[in-house]
């Protein structure tokens, strides 16, 4: 395997530290939306200037024109994500516990989308994974 291949993964861990340390870390006496809209103004306003520093031919115009819904239900997923988690941690989640959690019960989620939505096959491998998933929540949980 090419280590060229771990990038995305080391930005995919860094990223995601820094997600939940920001999530954990919005004040409780903040309205969770009117945070999130400080962070989807960031959000966007440095999308854009990413689109212009890596794009051939910057033409949002054009780039437009392959749009389809999932992008529309990219958003929606998104704000439902970072609601869900910033509600947890205003909860009292630890941040240790809360991510194992909801990702856990999300691979046995995907396991399923996956296999009906899909066509991916279900190995004892992913199986393997799923009751590795299940005993580590069941850790937790003591």
């Amino acid at each position: 395997m090419n280590l060229t291949m771990f990038i995305p993964v080391g930005i995919i861990v860094i990223s995601n530290v820094f997600y939940h340390m920001s999530m954990k870390s919005t004040p409780a006496n903040i309205n969770t939306f009117a945070s999130l809209v400080i962070t989807y103004l960031v959000a966007s306003a440095s999308s854009l200037a990413m689109y212009f520093l890596t794009a051939k031919n910057p033409s949002l115009m054009n780039e437009y024109e392959h749009l389809t819904w999932s992008s529309i239900v990219l958003g929606i997923a998104i704000i439902g994500l970072e609601f869900g988690f910033i509600l947890m941690y205003k909860m009292g989640w630890a941040i240790s516990a809360g991510e194992i959690v909801a990702a856990s019960l999300l691979a046995i989620v995907l396991l399923i989308v996956g296999y009906f939505v899909y066509n991916e096959p279900i190995t004892w491998q992913k199986i393997l994974g799923i009751i590795i998933c299940l005993f580590g929540l069941y850790l937790l949980s003591k």
